[in-house]
């Protein structure tokens, strides 16, 4: 299978071409698209919220952070679990255990002496209770039916009943609390039914959902054999277009600046054309126009040399006439200009080969370059087929990759295990009620032996107060006050009949619950539970890492309570949280990077000549190098721009002729004067019919201008004409190198990439699996649910805080009881009928 796999590999990345020369992108990994994982939406609400008697079980747990202040003992705990007591004689004596047992004790201070007091509680108020009925059968301690009348009797008896009313009512408040929670109890206990079938459910769509996850995974496979056989089936034209495109960022811009030349040559032409068309017509106009003022000049001088010039009247005029003549000429000479028809000469030599249609031969055989590398690779298009099978085998080992996962046996057997737990809960779940209910029933008989000590007391006050007259004697007291005063008596012989026995349960309730609390519940949100119990080899002494040693088999991985706990807090993974990786790896697993070395060694074999392909023959380069020699850059341009730049003539014609003129005006009239005077009409016509024309007439304006133009394109293209040529050439020659020798290395790095693509589409599923495993496939939410429900909700807030609440307000009661007797006895006396009373004699109470 491996040999077959390093095929596909090879083939995949060495396809065929197409001959078609239209550009493509370059081509990265396309992103694919898996979707998402199916997952369920979970129905339990790991969090409870009790209500109102929630402030009742905060002032509980302040009450236990009061009796028990000090910190979760971790290291202690942890060190008494790792000692050995017992296991041989005086182990108990030895000092180090001598110093965890007090470091124990001193833990438990608080409970130890509430407890005591609690236990001494039970034990002397039995014998009280004892001693004072013995006592009251002798008449002593209020037994005697006698009241002594005192000066604050009604101050004694308003105080005794104020404290008796405060301290039941107190008690009523304790007995109501211990009834709230009794109650709290079984109420919950009641609904806790649907909260665990709740996570049985979530437990079982968490099981269910898990294989069809990894079938989703496995099924994605297809996207990614898709979107590789959508590759395989165009490997001509991607792997040619490539190569194409990365050959083309050398040729084309040595192919575009040879056309650029040849274009060059056209528009050189173009420009010597018009100079040599636009130089002989300014040529010609400038001729005509000097022979005219020649002429004149001619005749205006044989006009100054008539005998009229000689007199001294008119000596100086024409004198100053004969001095200006010289001005009558022509500024702008272009007959002086030297021709360009050498060069034009040698341009349309050079233009006589079509230099632009061997340039796009060039192209036309670069753009073939698709074609060619199909025409080389057709050996490996006959392997695409078996390629494709390849494919299949791969998605086929996956499949059956998946179904040997042993996380598929540990599903089924978890699956069995929680049905099986399922059923057992809802066989029990009645018995659970029906104990609950003979709990509740004794904690209400509790509760019941505090009412009736309580209504004793309300029945006493009551009477006592309602029939009590101040102006009756002791021995005259009323049937009604009588009663009170029994029923007062009844309340105080009930609460020793019952208080030891309520207080002995709040004492072992309040060790039971009080303990829990700190050790469990506290421990439990705070996660020092877990941390003790991932101390190394506590739960086993042979196991470093107890989690690690159960599940994965190897007790030396660092595998804790609590990091799973916390993962699956965050509904991570369970292949993450329980770190699967050590059982079965996936990334091993869907590693396919260790093919590609081996695959680029192999491609580096590949072979494809291109040299076929001539971008431009010896013929072009020659056309070229005579463009360069043609003899352009030693036109005089110089020249050329300063005549265009003179103007026509150097002098205004008509200016002169106007001051001919005036000159004229200032000979005596004569045949002088209009000699002069018509010379100046020939100068005025000169301008009219001869400047004006090359100045102003549209022919010769555009004849400057295009001459201007065209020597300037002259000048601009025979800078460095020759070094441009070579340069051009050489871009030319070192591509054709390039494609002569190093085009199969080039293919080589363009099949490399193509590698690179079809090796992406895996390395995406690979990744995506990767991720999805870690953070989608059996999220672990419900188990954290299960724990949290068992421990923080069931446990802690449905059994401990109610049982704490229950023993806080019973204990309550019983430690109001101690006040309560002593203020009922005293008040009895105010209330029941004496037998006898004090008398005084009313002379001894005469003044003397």
């Amino acid at each position: 299978m491996a040999r077959e796999v390093y095929l596909l590999l090879l083939l995949l990345f060495c396809g065929r071409t197409i001959s078609e020369r239209q550009p493509l992108p370059q081509m990265p990994s396309e992103t694919l698209d898996f979707g998402y994982v199916p997952h369920k939406i979970y129905n339990t609400n790991a969090y409870y919220e009790p209500g109102t008697i929630g402030i009742l079980f905060h002032i509980v747990h302040a009450f236990i952070c009061i009796v028990q202040p000090n910190y979760f003992p971790q290291d202690l705990i942890k060190k008494l679990a790792l000692q050995k007591f017992g296991k041989q004689p005086g182990d108990y004596q030895k000092p180090e255990n001598v110093v965890l047992t007090l470091q124990a004790i001193y833990y438990e201070i608080g409970f130890i002496i509430s407890a005591a007091l609690g236990i001494l509680f039970v034990l002397l108020l039995p014998l009280i209770g004892l001693c004072f009925c013995l006592c009251r059968c002798c008449d002593n301690c209020g037994g005697e039916m006698h009241q002594r009348q005192k000066k604050n009797v009604n101050c004694r008896r308003k105080c005794f009943s104020s404290l008796l009313l405060v301290t039941t009512l107190l008690s009523s408040i304790g007995v109501f609390f211990a009834y709230a929670a009794n109650q709290h109890l079984t109420n919950q206990v009641r609904g806790a039914r649907g909260l665990m079938y709740n996570n049985f459910r979530d437990l079982q769509m968490f099981m269910n959902g898990t294989p069809g996850q990894i079938d989703y995974l496995v099924n994605q496979y297809n996207t990614t054999k898709k979107k590789t056989l959508s590759d395989l089936n165009n490997v001509e034209t991607l792997l040619g277009n490539r190569v194409w495109e990365q050959l083309g960022k050398e040729v084309y811009p040595a192919l575009d600046a040879a056309l650029t030349m040849a274009g060059a040559i056209r528009e050189t032409k173009e420009a010597l054309e018009n100079v040599s068309g636009c130089l002989e017509m300014l040529q010609e106009g400038t001729e005509k126009l000097h022979t005219s003022l020649m002429d004149v000049m001619e005749d205006l001088i044989d006009t100054l040399n008539d005998s009229a010039c000689m007199s001294t009247q008119v000596a100086s005029t024409c004198n100053l006439i004969r001095n200006s003549l010289n001005q009558l000429t022509i500024n702008a000479n272009y007959s002086k200009l030297p021709g360009v028809n050498p060069q034009l000469a040698k341009v349309n030599e050079v233009l006589k080969i079509d230099l632009s249609n061997l340039i796009q031969k060039g192209y036309a055989a670069f753009n073939d370059t698709p074609q060619l590398v199909r025409d080389q690779t057709k050996n490996i298009l006959s392997a695409v087929p078996h390629i494709k099978n390849i494919l299949e085998d791969v998605g086929s080992n996956i499949t059956a990759f998946t179904k040997k996962l042993p996380i598929q046996k540990i599903l089924t057997d978890f699956t069995i295990y929680l049905t099986q737990s399922e059923a057992y809960v809802e066989n029990y779940f009645p018995l659970v009620e029906q104990y609950d209910f003979y709990r509740w029933l004794g904690c209400l008989i509790l509760c019941c032996m505090v009412v009736l000590i309580l209504v004793f007391f309300y029945l006493g006050l009551l009477c006592g107060m309602c029939g009590y007259d101040k102006n009756a004697t002791p021995t005259t007291r009323g049937c009604v006050s009588n009663t009170g005063g029994n029923f007062l008596m009844a309340g105080v012989t009930f609460s020793f009949l019952f208080s030891w026995v309520l207080m002995l349960i709040v004492v072992v309730t309040f060790i039971a619950g009080g303990n829990m609390e700190k050790l469990i519940c506290e421990s439990f949100d705070d996660k020092t539970l877990f941390q003790i119990l991932d101390t190394p080899y506590l739960l086993n002494r042979q196991w470093k890492h107890y989690l690690s040693g159960i599940i994965l088999k190897n007790p030396n991985i660092d595998l804790t309570f609590e990091k799973v706990y916390s993962d699956c807090k965050e509904n991570k993974g369970i292949y993450t949280t329980l770190r699967l990786e050590n059982l079965f790896n996936i990334h091993k697993i869907l590693n396919i990077s260790m093919y590609a070395e081996d695959v680029s060694l192999k491609i580096k074999h590949i072979n494809i000549n291109l040299s076929n392909i001539v971008l431009l023959s010896n013929t072009g380069k020659e056309n070229l190098l005579n463009f360069g020699s043609s003899g352009i850059n030693e036109i005089n341009f110089a020249a050329y721009l300063s005549e265009i730049n003179k103007s026509i003539t150097k002098i205004d014609l008509l200016l002169y002729a106007n001051d001919l003129e005036a000159r004229a005006d200032q000979l005596p009239k004569g045949a002088l004067e209009n000699a002069l005077k018509g010379h100046a009409n020939t100068i005025r016509l000169i301008h009219n019919q001869q400047v004006v024309p090359l100045e102003q007439g549209m022919k010769y304006v555009r004849a400057r201008s295009t001459l201007n133009q065209s020597i300037r394109l002259l000048q601009k293209t025979s800078l460095e004409l020759p070094e441009k040529v070579r340069g051009v050439i050489s871009a030319i020659e070192a591509t054709q190198l390039l494609i002569n020798n190093n085009a199969s290395f080039i293919i080589v790095q363009e099949a490399k990439k193509y590698m690179d693509t079809i090796l992406g589409y895996f390395e995406q599923y690979s990744t995506w699996v990767k991720d999805s495993i870690t953070t989608q496939v059996a999220t672990c939410k419900p188990i954290a649910n299960t724990i949290d429900t068992a421990v923080d909700i069931f446990l802690c807030s449905y059994v401990m805080d109610s049982l704490n609440a229950f023993w806080f307000g019973l204990g309550g009661c019983c430690a109001l009881l101690i006040p309560g007797i002593i203020c009922a006895v005293k008040l009895a006396k105010f209330y029941r009928r004496m037998d006898t009373e004090d008398v005084y004699d009313e002379v001894e109470t005469m003044p003397m």
